[in-house]
């Protein structure tokens, strides 16, 4: 730094003082700003030590960063000194504008306060304006005070140590850093800012007064959450119009700010999550929820809304929270679809052909004169039928049971009760087939040519299985070599065509390492109704597996 008796300031310095400057505005974190505020003392004003002692809430300042020697900075940083330690120092020595001076005749009184300090070694001044390695020179940082006062709140103290040049700071240099104190309590206030960003935000979901903070504050936490943010209109016409929103959610969705504010979010949530959205814009609260990208593509989101109000004029907008859990989404999905499929084969498992199965039967048997509740299943007939047909199955075609407990109903029950044709003769009734398959011969294959093989064969045994049935039917592996289809709206005749049909596909030769192998399949019909358990449906057509077995002729279920 240059010293006052030069007749001008080299243009050089001034450049490297306002980089550091530039440096301290731009850091991105509240530690990465204070870490730049000392080393820009270093850099840009010409000492060779400084840090930044900054006030924490309980009014004590502690030492959040140093600069200039490593061996200093590992020894105080992180240290606390009281509050009426660092206020005797600001009231002692010799006041330079805003700037503290304690030269080192009067500074051995504080050696023993609780004030963090490095000592330095040097030899006495030669001059009168020389440094000495015992002289203090603090810069209070003060936030902008209000209209009619010098100062604001005090939020932390420069210390500063050993001038480059050796001499105590002229009025220019003095005044350069009080300068950069004031801009760097301005960036530690923003830097603090930017840290309670989040905080802010958790205000302002719930407490309806925080709309009335400042435009500004809440416009930094808006614009510079991590995560996805919108304002939308509550109520009235354009109910969930999107009016604003900030830069995480457009990368998120792949959509420009300004074609954002044209769409409401019921326009960009999946069809089938509608009702879900409804319910969390309606009610506040956090749903999960696919979105649509501009690409047409959907992306699992984590969605939280606030219903932020006005005391006088009711509910006025939605700030919405948006969380990209696409990752977790498909995570779940994985271990859900290991969790009811075999490993092998691909197909549903055993648990997972029970739940199915027993999504469609409930502990009633049909009823055998209609009451109050089946009179209005009747009266709305083909509704109700499409309802109940809905509600077996998701979107996946895996089951559910909406009831509470199994056999439970509401007040208007919608279960269309499954019944089985009656008899050996078609009747024209249709019911759930339930067809139990077991393979002929497949233990040979696994004797003769290894497990590998066998593996292989029950693959393809599966993909012929699930090629052979209509999209709406259950292919499951129940373990070993055994099968199970589930298929409804057959009639006896159905059944046993389909029965047919999949055996011809299972005979056919199946090439393993380059031959050619055969297995028999034998095919058990079951059906299902409401008063069986799943257990009792699978046992029944288990049973029948086993009598169609042992009908045939011997001859007529080898394979190899």
């Amino acid at each position: 730094m240059e010293t006052e008796s030069e007749p001008y300031v080299r243009l050089a310095t001034l450049r490297q003082l306002h980089q550091v400057m530039a440096d301290m505005n731009t850091a991105r974190s509240l530690a990465d700003t204070l870490q730049t505020v000392a080393d820009g003392v270093v850099n840009g004003l010409g000492y060779e030590l400084a840090c930044v002692n900054l006030v924490r809430p309980d009014g004590d300042l502690v030492v959040a960063a140093f600069a200039g020697n490593s061996a200093a900075e590992a020894l105080i940083t992180g240290r606390v000194g009281s509050r009426d330690s660092w206020d005797r120092r600001l009231g002692m020595g010799e006041s330079w504008g805003d700037l503290r001076f304690i030269p080192h005749t009067e500074g051995w009184v504080l050696d023993e306060d609780d004030v963090p300090q490095w000592y330095t070694d040097g030899p006495e001044p030669r001059f009168e304006d020389e440094w000495h390695p015992a002289d203090r020179l603090f810069a209070p940082m003060y936030t902008p005070g209000v209209p009619g006062t010098s100062y604001g709140e005090l939020i932390g103290v420069l210390s500063v140590d050993r001038p480059r040049n050796g001499r105590k700071p002229g009025a220019w240099g003095r005044e350069a850093l009080q300068m950069y104190a004031f801009q760097a309590a301005i960036a530690i206030s923003n830097a603090r800012l930017r840290a309670n960003m989040q905080r802010a935000l958790v205000r302002l979901e719930r407490e309806q007064q925080a709309l009335r903070a400042s435009e500004e504050s809440f416009r930094q936490a808006f614009e510079y959450a991590p995560s996805g943010m919108a304002i939308a209109e509550m109520g009235g016409d354009q109910h969930g119009r999107i009016l604003r929103t900030n830069d995480a959610l457009c990368r998120l969705l792949g959509r420009l700010a300004s074609s954002m504010r044209r769409y409401s979010f019921s326009d960009l949530v999946h069809p089938e999550d509608i009702g879900t959205l409804l319910r969390t814009s309606a009610e506040g609260g956090r749903a999960e929820l696919r979105l649509c990208r501009r690409d047409g593509t959907y992306v699992w989101v984590s969605l939280r809304n606030s219903v932020v109000a006005d005391a006088a004029d009711g509910p006025r907008f939605l700030l919405t929270h948006v969380e990209d859990i696409e990752e977790r989404k498909r995570r779940e999905l994985q271990l859900a679809h290991r969790a009811s499929h075999d490993s092998l084969t691909g197909l549903p498992n055993s648990a997972e052909l029970r739940a199915r199965l027993g999504a469609r039967l409930c502990a009633r048997p049909t009823p055998a004169e209609p009451g109050v509740v089946d009179t209005i299943d009747a009266a709305y007939g083909q509704v109700v039928a499409e309802r109940a047909a809905g509600a077996g199955y998701d979107a996946n075609g895996h089951g559910f049971d909406h009831r509470p407990f199994p056999g439970a109903f509401d007040g208007y029950d919608h279960h269309v009760h499954t019944v089985a044709p009656e008899g050996q003769t078609d009747d024209g009734t249709k019911g759930l087939a339930v067809l139990f398959c077991d393979l002929d011969g497949f233990k040979s294959i696994n004797d003769r040519f290894g497990h590998n093989a066998g593996d292989a064969v029950l693959i393809e045994v599966a993909r012929r299985l699930g090629g052979a049935v209509r999209d709406g039917d259950t292919v499951a592996r129940l373990g070993g070599d055994e099968f199970v289809v589930l298929a409804d709206g057959l009639g006896r005749a159905d059944a046993q065509d389909l029965a047919v049909r999949l055996r011809s596909e299972i005979i056919q030769p199946i090439r393993v390492d380059g031959r050619a192998v055969r297995v028999g399949a034998s095919f058990g019909i079951g059906w299902a109704h409401c008063g069986m358990t799943a257990d009792e449906v699978l046992q029944s057509a288990d049973e029948r597996m086993y009598v169609e077995k042992r009908s045939r002729p011997k001859a007529h279920r080898r394979a190899g």
